[in-house]
Order: structure tokens, then sequence, then C-alpha cells
């Protein structure tokens, strides 16, 4: 129950911070975005250093050095995804291919599902898929680039997760450290390089670095969600993160919630409660 919790409040924040970079990257390039987000979310983690504690293995630098390097393209393709849309077509895309890959580990790893599980994994599947999919996503045609950046991001996405999972459990936020400051380098590299093709515009500072620092919140509880529970499951419910979008969307810009993201909602609702009784 403890790792569902975690995995629910990971999730939510997730949602959060992609609502905020997807608005980020709509008024800037989206390296300009990242450049803030990113180095954003290493002051949070540094911070919870002293609270958590850190030890630096070798296994915590590969695996978190290799979370780095997928998180930093995660940043990159997700929010280039939000911002060219349409978003009701990808983001399915991308929550469902950052679960499934996840999932597909746990089990290879050995992990088992009960008959509750059985039920609530796929279940979550589904209602990963409905919660994210908005208006018009029957007519709405993206464009190949489009879909290919949404299935890397997902991928990305579900590469971080992954790695970092791997971690040993007993280096407290040390893969989150080593993580983030190996995509903050890689982000400010990139973008030191492309500096001429960012155009003029400023990013938006308050919002990307709010969207940078729940994405660290959201690892962290991720991170020891997984130390309490499993993956397959974990993850799951982690990529129920267009939920929290979705809500955000609908307090903050009035958008109307379709009946399609309703019944997503409701059917998240009864595989976390199917999930709880593995």
């Amino acid at each position: 129950m403890i790792a569902l919790l975690l995995a629910l409040g990971s999730s939510l924040a997730y949602g959060c911070a992609d609502f905020l970079g997807g608005l980020g990257a709509r008024k800037a390039h989206v390296l300009r975005t990242v450049m803030v987000a990113a180095p954003a979310s290493l002051v949070v983690e540094l911070l919870l250093w002293p609270v958590l504690g850190a030890s630096f293995g070798t296994g915590v630098l590969v695996w978190g050095a290799a979370s780095g390097v997928a998180s930093a393209a995660a940043f990159t393709l997700l929010y280039r995804t939000l911002a060219i849309g349409p978003m009701n077509v990808l983001s399915p895309v991308t929550a469902l291919v950052s679960a499934v890959l996840p999932v597909a580990v746990g089990l290879v790893q050995g992990e088992h599902l009960s008959a509750a599980g059985l039920v609530g994994l796929p279940l979550a599947l589904v209602a990963v898929v409905l919660v994210s999919a908005g208006h018009g996503a029957a007519s709405a045609r993206p464009s190949g680039t489009a879909l290919l950046l949404a299935f890397g991001a997902g991928a990305a996405i579900a590469l971080q997760l992954i790695f970092l999972h791997q971690a040993p459990s007993g280096s407290g936020v040390a893969p989150l450290i080593v993580g983030r400051a190996v995509s903050s380098a890689l982000t400010l590299t990139a973008a030191a390089v492309m500096f001429r093709r960012l155009g003029e515009e400023k990013p938006a500072y308050a919002v990307s670095a709010a969207a940078g620092m729940l994405d660290s919140i959201a690892n962290l509880l991720f991170l020891l969600a997984t130390r309490s529970g499993d993956l397959a499951i974990v993850a799951v419910i982690v990529a129920l993160y267009p939920a929290g979008t979705v809500l955000l969307a609908r307090g903050v810009l009035r958008e109307r919630i379709a009946r399609g993201q309703l019944a997503g909602l409701g059917t998240a609702a009864a595989a976390v409660s199917l999930l709880a009784l593995t």
C-alpha cells in the first residue's frame, strides 16, 4: 500500500511537471525550457542529500549516469512532443510506451502478480490510454515526426525509470543526484552547441524551474516506491501521469474533461484498488 501511494504521488507530480513543461516549451525553444528545468531539479536533489543521505558506489554511478542520459532525452522529447501536438493523440502513445517497457522488465526479472494484479495491471494500461485522450482523438492526425517523438519520449521515460530501479537500494538519493547532474550537463552542452538556433525568445523561467522541481520530486517518489514494491506495478501507476495534466488543465485553464477521460479516471481508480490487493 505504501508503494502504491508513493507511485500515485509520483504520477501526480509527473503530470503537473509535464503540464508546466509543455507550457514553457510553447513560449520558447524546448532546449531553453530544459536548460532551466534540469538544473532546478538538481538543486532539489542536492537539498535532499542531507535529509535522505547518499552513497556513491560504482553501481550508483553507472545506473545513475544511465538514467541521466535517458532523463535528458525524455525532457527534450516529451516537451517537444507536447509543444507540437496533437496532445490528445501523442500523450497516450507516450504514456503507454513508458508503462509497457518497465512492466516487461519487472516480469522478466521474476516479479509475480496475484489474481487481482493480473486483472488490475491490464486495466491500468487501459486507463493510461483513456485518461490521456482528449477531444478529437479520432480525427486528429499527427505527423510521422510527431509520432516518432512520442515513441522516443515514452521509451526515454521508461529507460530512466528502469535504470533508477537498478541502482542499489541503500544508496539514498545518490542515483538521482548523479542522474540529474549528467542530464543537466548534457542539456547545457547541447544548448551551447545549438545556441544560434534557439531563437530570441526567453524561457518562462518560473514555469520551467517549477517543472524541473516537480520532476525531481516525482523521481524521488518513484525511487522510494520501487524500493518497497514491484517495478511492474509501480511503473504502470506512475504512467497514469496524464491524469495530473488533465486535472490541472481543468482547474487552471478551465479545459473541459472529455467523457473518455472521465471513464479513464474511473478505470484508473478501479485498477489502483485491484493493485492494492496484490
